[in-house]
């Protein structure tokens, strides 16, 4: 299952040292939720190996502010601390997993 990740643990999830996948979304967000679904699945076939989770944008203006989120979707993918790729809009999971195994 996705995480959810907030302004208060992101930085200790990071810490972590493996790679993290954030979803920005909402729950008024309509492809938001179409794309729900291909976080949960790859949160479920990554687990060990990156930490997949989801932040609602309107409990976590200082995530949202910090990487300039300013639609939703975004889902960003960080390794070692820093974005190395993000995705802006809904996309087929393959998308997705693609930019995962990249940074795995």
């Amino acid at each position: 299952m996705a995480l959810e990740i907030t302004d208060a643990n992101f930085d200790e999830l990071v810490a972590s040292g493996k790679p993290v996948v954030v979803d920005f979304w909402a729950t008024w967000c309509g492809p938001c939720k179409k794309i729900a679904p291909e976080i949960e699945a790859l949160a479920k076939e990554y687990e060990g190996q990156a930490i997949i989770g989801k932040c609602d944008v309107d409990s976590n203006d200082g995530l949202t502010g910090k990487f300039g989120v300013r639609n939703i979707p975004t889902v960003l993918f960080i390794k070692n601390g820093e974005v190395v790729d993000k995705q802006v809009g809904a996309a087929p999971k393959s998308t997705f997993e693609d930019k995962l195994k990249a940074i795995l």
